[in-house]
């Protein structure tokens, strides 16, 4: 059973971040409402922060591009998106592996919250209920952890 999304963080209208959102183009019915609903909740907490959007051919190439967004556009923090339908064989499990490894190192290298919206599901069904759902929906948690992340950094930073 999932459980409802984490509460919204308090609104801080001085907040003024750098995010950048990395998403698959690939399987992109489900990945577009992630990426608006991640838009949605950024801007609604922090009004002032800017969003950028990076499209993926497929989620196999989202950790690429997330590197190469930190080094070369210094965001805060990057939220990477995408939707991996499990097969008859294991390159899914293949892919989604490489993907959540690659993207929990370059977190640690880079110092920047790298959150992990890269979905591996069974069905179309746990989609509907995860990507397109408004009480259930990893874009929008994904933008809740990312600006939990960097407060906790902050606080980390400024102690």
């Amino acid at each position: 059973m999932l459980k409802p999304l984490p509460s919204r963080p308090d609104c801080s209208p001085e907040a003024a971040h750098r995010f950048v959102i990395v998403a698959s183009r690939y399987n992109n019915e489900f990945v577009q409402p992630m990426v608006e609903k991640a838009i949605t909740e950024i801007t609604t907490v922090e009004p002032n922060s800017k969003v950028e959007v990076i499209r993926a051919p497929g989620s196999f190439e989202i950790p690429f591009l997330a590197r190469l967004a930190i080094e070369r556009n210094k965001p805060d923090a990057v939220i990477c998106l995408g939707v991996i339908f499990e097969g008859k064989t294991g390159h899914a499990d293949l892919i989604a592996a490489s993907v959540s490894d690659t993207l929990s190192q370059m977190a640690v290298e880079t110092l920047t919250p790298v959150i992990h919206g890269v979905l591996l599901l069974q069905n179309e069904d746990q989609a509907r209920e995860r990507c397109l759902g408004h009480e259930i929906n990893r874009g929008t948690e994904g933008a809740r952890a990312a600006i939990e992340a960097l407060r906790a950094a902050h606080a980390i930073t400024t102690i």
